[in-house]
């Protein structure tokens, strides 16, 4: 078994965040740091790409899907360690909100290093438990409650 050699840096990354009502995006990653599990949609940001380039660019790559990207609603820090404490990935990300220019008009295909892709409602992500990725509900609750409709029926935040 070949040693792991941590990191020299972070690296940069996006999550791309489409919802629909009570039901959001989601990608089941095939490769590590979390391969088999299901979130949001995303990757490395590329050497002179923006970050709202990158996440548009993920979200068409892993579910065929084109979407705007309009703000962001969190960073993180996204460390994993290999057993013997050795760290393996260090990944800062940038989770970005996107919109569809038209609701349900794309038929989503799974693509790049996404082993499906679907719709959840927020009931199916709160039921996922360890098939989801780490913030997965904390980040979908999240957006849930900035963009609750205010008394004039616009969210609090918009997209």
């Amino acid at each position: 078994m070949t040693p792991i050699t941590p990191p020299p840096a972070p690296r940069l990354g996006v999550l791309s965040v489409v919802r629909r009502d009570d039901s959001f995006l989601l990608v089941r990653r095939a490769k590590a740091p979390d391969a088999g599990l299901w979130g949001f949609p995303g990757g490395k940001v590329e050497a002179g790409e923006t970050l709202f380039a990158a996440a548009q660019r993920e979200l068409l790559e892993e579910t065929a899907l084109h979407a705007r990207a309009t703000r962001i609603v969190s960073v993180f820090d996204s460390l994993h360690h290999t057993p013997d404490g050795t760290l393996a990935f260090h990944y800062v990300i940038v989770v970005i909100r996107c919109a569809e220019p038209q609701t349900g008009q794309a038929t989503l295909r799974a693509g790049d290093d996404a082993l499906e892709a679907q719709w959840f409602t927020h009931d199916a992500i709160r039921q996922m438990g360890s098939k989801a990725s780490a913030r997965l509900l904390e980040l979908v609750e999240r957006i849930m409650t900035e963009e609750k409709p205010g008394p004039d029926g616009t969210p609090a935040q918009g997209l």
